[in-house]
């Protein structure tokens, strides 16, 4: 049988500047991060996925692909041994622009029924639809703090966006409700940036933070372009560009919300104090935490907040942020201490939380050198955490090779490494 070419690999390459060569590489050092070996795969690999000769990749290329894309390997194209191989299927990447083909389809089409004579007179949406949509709002930000970064968040929530932006052509609505529509489709929007961004899926997570800023201009909720921007400034600061991160994180900081409620400002300078940590700014970051520190003893519990950020943002985030700022300073016995009050405060529900906190604990100890309480404390993540969440996974991956470089052929090391392939075999 002749192999069917892989269109779906193609399209999604094509449209995220890959050649077959730079594809090769970035898997290369994915299965590296994964397996602490460089992988072997060149150029003719990923031509051989691309013209169908390799149906079905070996395991760790497959997990590595994975890794790099964001996708699973039947997302893009692959097909299990075992099974036939479909018709060739328009790639999924091309899924958002038909949706927002189908959407502006829709509103023509609604725009019409409404102007044509005699129809019968289209529905009221009000306030109770808005509070239907907020309350699975609160769903996906409770499913976020358990789980973290995955891609049935991101999808779900874009879903629920493209929800909102529908009601506003289902019916006649107050400018009040219409607002409101705009700004819950912002949220939701919102929501699936992050998720693409705790995912380190960071071209995914720029196309939903496009989507999300135009709709929250329309919406004129400061809340939620408050979330969007500060959002933005944490992808930067993980992709490793400071500048553009506390370019986005002055734009939140700058609305004037946080100048009438200082737990907003508390945030904003909390992450600023972040992103001056990955610019190796000393003085700054010290500034700027004393700053949250103090904005956020001045905030009233009393005052109306939205959800998403009651629902995460306390001392317990704060000095998450801290950790993660002294980290990247190198000051490990600061780093620690944050860990040590953070991990006392943080509450239950924030799992995802938890264990990047203890990862980033391990880190701390591990470079104080005391190498088997970082070890005891690094095997405290959960297996899920460890092996699905991808910030958790590639932090855990860089314990390793430091624990290696440390320590090599030690008890400790030994012990980390069944200890992980415990992990793999659960995965």
């Amino acid at each position: 049988m002749d192999a069917i070419r892989n269109t779906v690999l193609e399209t999604w390459m094509t449209e995220h500047g890959y050649s077959s060569n730079s594809l090769a590489d970035a898997v290369n050092r994915a299965v590296e991060q994964l397996t602490g070996h460089v992988g072997g795969l060149d150029g003719s690999s990923v031509r051989a996925w691309k013209a169908g000769r390799v149906a079905w990749p070996k395991s760790v290329s497959r997990r590595a692909l994975e890794d790099v894309t964001g996708l699973p390997a039947v997302a893009l194209g692959f097909v299990p041994r075992g099974r036939p191989s479909p018709t060739p299927a328009p790639p999924q990447q091309e899924e958002p622009d038909m949706k927002r083909r189908t959407l502006v389809g829709g509103i023509a089409a609604a725009a019409a029924a409404a102007a044509a004579p005699g129809t019968a007179s289209p529905r009221r949406i009000g306030m109770s639809d808005v509070n239907r949509l907020n309350k699975r709002f609160a769903e996906i930000i409770a499913s976020d703090h358990r789980h973290g970064g995955q891609l049935g968040i991101e999808q779900r929530a874009a879903a629920l966006a493209d929800e909102a932006l529908n009601l506003q052509n289902a019916g006649s609505a107050t400018q009040r409700v219409r607002s409101s529509l705009y700004a819950s489709a912002a949220a939701f929007r919102s929501s699936a940036m992050w998720a693409a961004i705790d995912g380190r899926r960071y071209d995914v997570a720029k196309a939903h933070m496009r989507e999300a800023q135009a709709l929250a201009e329309m919406s004129g909720d400061q809340a939620i372009k408050f979330r969007i921007w500060s959002h933005a400034g944490t992808m930067y600061r993980h992709m490793g560009r400071p500048a553009d991160a506390c370019a986005a994180n002055d734009v939140a900081r700058n609305l004037h919300l946080t100048r009438r409620d200082p737990l907003f400002a508390s945030l904003g300078l909390a992450r600023q104090g972040a992103i001056h940590g990955t610019a190796q700014n000393r003085t700054g970051t010290h500034r700027a935490f004393e700053q949250a520190q103090d904005a956020m003893l001045r905030a009233d519990p009393a005052d109306y907040r939205p959800v998403w950020l009651l629902a995460f943002y306390d001392q317990a985030e704060l000095d998450s942020l801290a950790l993660s700022a002294y980290l990247s300073l190198g000051d490990y016995p600061t780093a620690e201490y944050h860990a040590h009050r953070c991990l006392s405060s943080l509450r239950p529900h924030m799992v995802r939380s938890r264990a990047i906190t203890t990862t980033r604990l391990a880190h701390a100890l591990l470079a104080q050198g005391a190498a088997d309480a970082a070890t005891a404390t690094a095997m405290k993540v959960p297996t899920d955490a460890a092996t699905r969440h991808a910030r958790v996974s590639r932090m855990l991956q860089e314990f390793g090779a430091a624990l290696r470089a440390t320590a090599p052929g030690s008890t400790t090391a030994q012990t980390w490494t069944e200890h992980t392939t415990t992990w793999r075999m659960a995965a």
